[in-house]
């Protein structure tokens, strides 16, 4: 079995082979992650198997025959609770409900991969996905790289798009107050029994000022010109209005181009799951704290900007590891195995718990998961539907 891989407007995919689904039961959720990892081990042998695709993007999850044609499953973002693989026997599931009907129950759906670096892929992909779905459902929760403030300017007529002539005829006597730059110097207002010379008369009314322009052949097309700007200095004013707004719009671009996507290479795609990539640093805390027992999260050292920690969500709640980089060999505070990479060290936790208590884990909640449609469902529905494995059922 090959895996084939495409990319089209944040798809990934991925073949791989399907099991098939069954109940889970709803139950706190370490119960629920113990359940299913003894559920997925009895079914490590089962012979019933089909080859599909599977595409990942933050939108959902959707099952393809074969052929990449016949959609067999589709799972929105928003009904998929969590996902979780067990790399020894190249098993990859995910647990979500059914949309459109009355029925509550949540059903594990189980694949089986080419090997065990392709099932922790496939699960590394859908918990990215869980990731960049919670960063477009909470955008406020993002981190913060772009912090440069952007410049604020005074509302006025002069830079809402209309031109200089039109606000020297909408408010004669106010231009020269409305402050034409930040930082331009303002006037007071002059009062309205100020006149001008004498060989020009009283100035309150703009039509009398531009009645006697048109007499004196100053003015000879119908618009008011602005006394204020001559048409070098409109252009100056032109280009310094519209300048920030550039530098607004690349500052804007260059955030768009740095946002969270999924991850082009495993190593990528590890580092931006392990790290919460996007996600601010309290918001990732606070997360992994409802998150499965044995999850992680990967981010610099509070105290000692040099390090890295590893915060786990233990029994006794969320601990703090430091890790130590001597020599290019990495290794947590207070344990004496040195590894090669963060990598080696995170898969050597998952596997045995050492001095932890107890053993990482590479199962993840969805954060966005849609509790309130199930708990609806739940309602309508008191049946108990306890069932038993289910094999393919699609020809």
């Amino acid at each position: 079995m090959g895996d084939t891989v495409g990319r089209e407007h944040g798809i990934v995919t991925r073949s791989a082979e399907y099991i098939g689904s069954f109940p889970v039961d709803d139950s706190c959720l370490d119960d629920q992650i113990q359940q299913l990892h003894t559920q997925l081990k009895s079914l490590k042998n089962c012979k019933s198997r089909r080859q599909v695709s599977l595409r990942f993007s933050v939108k959902g999850v959707k099952v393809y025959d074969e052929d990449e044609k016949t959609l067999l499953m589709a799972h929105a973002m928003c009904r998929v609770s969590l996902s979780t693989a067990r790399p020894s026997d190249a098993q990859f599931a995910f647990v979500s409900h059914n949309p459109g009907n009355s029925d509550p129950q949540l059903y594990c759906h189980l694949f089986r991969a080419r090997h065990a670096r392709a099932a922790q892929f496939l699960n590394m992909l859908l918990c990215r996905c869980f990731q960049l779905y919670f960063l477009e459902k909470h955008p406020e929760e993002a981190q913060d790289e772009c912090s440069e403030k952007k410049p604020t300017r005074t509302p006025s007529l002069l830079n809402q798009g209309f031109p200089l002539s039109v606000s020297a005829l909408v408010s004669f006597r106010r231009a020269p107050t409305q402050g034409l730059l930040p930082g331009a110097k303002v006037f007071s207002e002059p009062s309205t029994e100020q006149v001008s010379s004498p060989e020009e008369g009283p100035t309150s009314s703009p039509t009398i000022v531009r009645k006697m322009a048109i007499r004196t052949k100053e003015l000879r097309s119908g618009a008011y010109r602005s006394f204020t700007c001559t048409p070098l200095k409109q252009r100056h004013l032109q280009d310094k209005l519209s300048a920030p707004q550039e530098k607004d719009q690349a500052s804007a671009n260059a955030c768009k181009s740095r946002a969270p996507t999924l991850a082009e290479t495993e190593e990528a795609l590890a580092h931006a799951v392990w790290c919460w990539a996007g996600v601010s640093s309290d918001c990732s805390s606070s997360l992994l704290a409802d998150d499965v027992l044995g999850s992680f999260l990967l981010c610099p050292h509070p105290k000692k900007p040099n390090r890295g920690s590893l915060i786990v969500r233990f029994p006794s709640g969320l601990v703090t590891h430091s890790i130590k980089n001597s020599k290019g060999k990495f290794h947590l505070e207070k344990c004496h195995i040195d590894f090669e990479s963060l990598a080696a060290l995170i898969e050597h936790y998952t596997e045995f718990s050492e001095e932890l208590e107890c053993s990482l884990s590479c199962a993840r909640v969805n954060h966005s998961y849609d509790w309130e449609e199930i708990v609806n469902k739940s309602s309508r529905s008191l049946q108990d539907k306890k069932g038993t494995f289910k094999n393919p059922s699609w020809v």
